[in-house]
């Protein structure tokens, strides 16, 4: 039997939208960071961009457990020496709600060009608006 492989040009690229109301965030992230990849596709390739657009609404209402609103927290140096700076769950909810998620998705996926070309197809907003209604998105449930 041969392995058959699909080509980039085959490939069709859907539009999924996800309320993260009320949702735990590290389910959320790998449930989209498996649409992203195309894992949920049945000619999954791990070498291609072959997974769908994600649309993330109300991204500030995701729930963390236990303590991890005031124990977790989101870090990143500045290059300087001393210039290491760090953010709680609860700040990066209170001004940057769209990063939790993101920086959730990001971790899941491959860390090279491929996972950096992954994640822009996932589109994250605090609110219920979007401006991807044109693509006409099929709603997940999670």
């Amino acid at each position: 039997m041969k392995t058959t492989s699909i080509k980039i040009s085959e490939v069709q690229k859907d539009w999924f939208i996800v309320d993260a109301t009320g949702k735990r965030l590290g389910r959320l992230a790998s449930t989209v960071a498996q649409i992203i990849k195309g894992k949920n596709k049945p000619y999954y390739t791990p070498h291609m961009d072959m997974g769908d657009c994600v649309v993330v609404i109300n991204a500030e209402k995701v729930e963390a457990t236990g303590k991890k609103e005031k124990d977790k927290e989101y870090w990143h140096h500045t290059g300087f020496p001393g210039g290491q700076k760090s953010r709680s769950l609860a700040n990066m909810r209170e001004n940057y709600p769209e990063r939790i998620i993101e920086n959730a998705v990001k971790g899941m996926l491959p860390h090279n060009s491929l996972g950096r070309k992954m994640l822009q197809h996932l589109k994250v907003y605090s609110g219920e608006n979007h401006p991807h209604t044109g693509q006409s998105p099929i709603k997940i449930e999670l």
